[in-house]
């Protein structure tokens, strides 16, 4: 099995190896359409919240020390369109519902600012884009307006990077505008500066071949273990690994998306939403189940530090004529291959991994600083 840290050379300085994963071989679980989510050993699952209270369709999930927060789209559309409004539900760790917040428009991106104490909800992942900053504990808030950007879309998700903000670049049209961006904000004016376009050269990880990336749903944005940023373009199946973002150094790699069939054999035509790193050896995974209206929890005695986890939504044969039920899967990214963990969901979307003692940071600011430095 392969090592948690182990790396390529060091002059491509990339991500982590996959991490070890569990179930290999043989061992692959078949996936197939069941009456609920099936965990596999040595993972377990339980449920952590539910839609109620006239708040529907759980997505974006994120965390502070002592409580999470989730957001419910409640069925609104992607534009904002149509009075689209949303509910963010603040929980204690045991998910007991604390407090709401309501927002216009539909909320996909949520955040949680550990430097700041504040909550990020980006809303209108398809155009007319917001993004609102909470206070938590007053619900006052801040509202930029984004807009529709020069891709032709909304914005989706966003990160802290050390003292930058990056923003996805959702539902471009045409796809050759910049589908990263970094976010400033001067007396409420915003400028956006543009990262990688959706058409950028990059280096696919699983062939070491230079590729032009062709980004057709830029979705969910991660930082990794080693402090470089992870996109998901979720239609197109593939991860997008951003090392050393805005620098002249900047490099970017590749890793197409495949997973099993229900016979074990593997495809490509994998649609995967979030994708989380588990950065501590006890946790709790969360994943939202859009069409479940349920947030689970997935549990493990032992989760491997570093380890990627992916939401998928689906797997077709190449040809589209089979279709396989979303899952939860762990993700080698050296060979883009998912396993999975657990199956039978419906929609999964929203992920997050909360380590054992609850802190928020993926890693500290000063190694992403660090790492974003040209070598």
């Amino acid at each position: 099995m392969k090592n948690a840290f182990c790396r390529r050379g060091a002059a491509a300085r990339t991500l982590a190896c996959g991490a070890s994963l569990m179930l290999l071989g043989a061992m692959l679980p078949a996936v197939a359409h069941t009456a609920g989510p099936v965990p596999f050993a040595p993972y377990s699952i339980s449920t952590f919240a539910i839609s109620e209270n006239g708040y529907t369709v759980p997505d974006s999930i994120t965390f502070s020390r002592n409580n999470v927060f989730i957001g419910y789209g409640n069925g609104g559309k992607p534009d904002g369109s149509g009075g689209a409004m949303s509910t963010i539900v603040k929980y204690k760790m045991d998910g007991t519902v604390v407090r709401t917040y309501t927002v216009a428009g539909h909320n996909d991106g949520l955040r949680f600012n550990p430097a700041t104490g504040d909550l990020w909800a980006l809303q209108n992942e398809d155009a007319n884009a917001t993004l609102i900053i909470i206070e938590p504990s007053t619900g006052k808030r801040q509202t930029f307006v984004l807009g529709t950007g020069p891709h032709g879309g909304g914005y989706d998700d966003l990160v802290f990077f050390g003292n930058a903000v990056y923003i996805s670049a959702s539902n471009p049209t045409p796809n050759t505008q910049p589908g990263l961006v970094r976010f400033k904000s001067k007396d409420k004016k915003v400028k956006l500066t543009g990262i990688l376009n959706d058409n950028a050269s990059a280096t696919d990880v699983t062939s070491g071949k230079s590729v032009t990336l062709n980004l057709t749903d830029p979705d969910s944005l991660m930082i990794d273990p080693f402090g470089e940023l992870v996109l998901d373009s979720q239609g197109d199946g593939e991860l997008v690994i951003v090392q050393h973002p805005g620098q002249k150094c900047q490099n970017n790699l590749v890793v197409p998306l495949t997973s099993p069939l229900a016979d074990g054999t593997v495809v490509g035509d994998t649609t995967a939403d979030d994708t989380v790193f588990a950065n501590a050896a006890k946790g709790t995974l969360l994943v939202a189940d859009k069409g479940a209206q349920t947030v689970y929890a997935i549990t493990a005695p032992y989760f491997a530090p570093g380890a990627a986890y992916s939401a998928i939504v689906s797997v077709t044969t190449p040809g589209g004529s089979t279709v396989v039920g979303a899952f939860v899967g762990q993700t080698d990214l050296t060979t883009g291959f998912v396993t999975p963990i657990v199956t039978g969901l419906t929609s999964p979307g929203g992920m997050a991994f909360i380590p054992a003692d609850h802190h928020p940071s993926l890693v500290p600011a000063f190694v992403v600083d660090e790492a974003n430095k040209c070598p």
